[in-house]
């Protein structure tokens, strides 16, 4: 029995004018997922965030609240509603003339009767919990992008809201910082448990951190359902909308996105026939969850790209390809090479990560933490041997059973890697 929506929109249609902006849009929103909603400029992504909190109002259809349509709501339901959700805008909006602490506090002086303590005691919470302890009287012309980022997450977030809205978060953010801005938000999202809602036209990396993908298209949603099965929709919007998720991936890292890869072993184990064997190797950055706590998202990221330039440097030679399949992993996969084989490859590359690899993915590192910033992480690998007759995904997560760490980077020792 599928659970019931958090926030569904039924047939809902918004015209301004003569214009049709939605016409007939259905969707939901799930409890304590990530839902995103893509597509291109102009195609009304903005103006459904503002149906749910309540900024606009359908000119027909309806909105629901945990079944209960927004537009039949009493005066109190509204105000118990409209207490859950917070609302994180595009270029962060925060006040100049104010410090982080005051930008984090001011929902709470807005919006309550708390009394001055419980208000700096709250507000001083969110910014321990979003690493901005240091910077918390400093206003935001003093502070990295990054800061500012998570100054208006913290903002959002001060009044323990059920559900954060994101618009256009990664808006004219260089790749890496788009990548860490939504780590962060996935980041926050696990340790807090709120719903999350994005929106972007420029499509964002949501193979990683979404659960569910609505594609707006034409003032109809043409596509609900696993960021997996986007690419299966038979809708004129796919090429265009799948190519831009590559490209973006290959901005990102360098690496195939997971459909291209998919493509490329689809087509490259076709090829292999009864005892041919392929290999399968899975890297993974081990704490990168504990590291973008302790130090900076886009160091984490740095870090990421750096692996893959080196991935590619000595496997893609003997016809290997890479793609990342989470946060912090990467699977590479040797076409025509068996155990022994790739186990010689994986040798030599461990060799020189160890002596030069490594070091340059600590300098990317440390380029992006403060000079006092104390942290451990370390580079895992495992392999596993496949044939055409075994599932490739199978192979995969026997090579993750395998992993061992082959370098890492050590607190006391981070300037000198191992």
């Amino acid at each position: 029995m599928e659970p019931q929506p958090l926030i569904e929109f039924r047939n809902v249609v918004k015209r301004f004018g003569d214009r049709t902006i939605l016409d007939g849009v259905n969707f939901k929103v799930y409890e304590g997922e990530v839902t995103t909603i893509i597509g291109l400029s102009g195609t009304g992504k903005s103006v459904s965030l503002k149906h749910i909190i309540g900024l606009l109002t359908p000119d027909a259809g309806e909105i629901l609240y945990r079944g209960t349509p927004l537009a039949r709501m009493s005066r109190r339901e509204w105000d118990d509603y409209i207490g859950r959700i917070s609302y994180m805008f595009q270029n962060n909006a925060l006040f100049d003339s104010m410090t982080v602490f005051e930008n984090v506090a001011l929902p709470l002086r807005r919006t309550t009767r708390l009394g001055r303590r419980e208000i700096e005691r709250r507000a001083m919470t969110r910014i321990e919990q979003t690493e901005l302890t240091e910077v918390a009287h400093k206003y935001p012309s003093e502070i990295s992008g990054g800061m500012q980022k998570r100054t208006a997450l913290a903002r959002a977030l001060v009044t323990d809201p059920q559900v954060v809205l994101f618009d256009e978060p990664t808006t004219g953010q260089d790749p890496i910082r788009k990548n860490a801005i939504l780590q962060m938000i996935a980041h926050y999202k696990k340790t807090f448990g709120f719903t999350a809602v994005l929106i972007s036209h420029e499509i964002p990396d949501v193979f990683f951190i979404s659960n569910r993908v609505v594609v707006l298209w034409d003032k109809v949603i043409a596509f609900e359902g696993p960021p997996e099965k986007l690419d299966q929709c038979d809708h004129p919007f796919r090429d265009e909308i799948v190519q831009s998720l590559a490209d973006l991936a290959g901005e990102l890292t360098g690496a195939y996105s997971r459909r291209h890869f998919k493509i490329r072993y689809q087509t490259d184990l076709a090829r292999l026939e009864g005892d041919d064997t392929y290999s399968v190797l899975v890297f993974s950055f081990d704490n990168m969850e504990a590291i973008t706590r302790a130090v900076s998202h886009d160091a984490a990221q740095a870090v990421l790209v750096s692996l893959v330039a080196y991935l590619r440097k000595h496997f893609g030679a003997v016809g290997g390809f890479s793609s990342r399949q989470t946060m912090n992993e990467v699977v590479t996969i040797l076409p025509f090479s068996n155990t022994d084989e790739a186990a010689r490859i994986l040798e030599n590359f461990i060799a020189d990560f160890r002596r030069e690899g490594m070091a340059e993915v600590a300098r990317v590192f440390n380029e992006r933490i403060q000079e006092d910033a104390c942290f451990d992480f370390s580079i895992s690998v495992g392999m596993a041997q496949g044939q055409p007759q075994v599932e490739i995904e199978s192979i995969i997560e026997l090579a993750r059973f395998s992993k061992a760490v082959i370098s890492n980077v050590q607190c006391e020792t981070r300037r000198e890697p191992a």
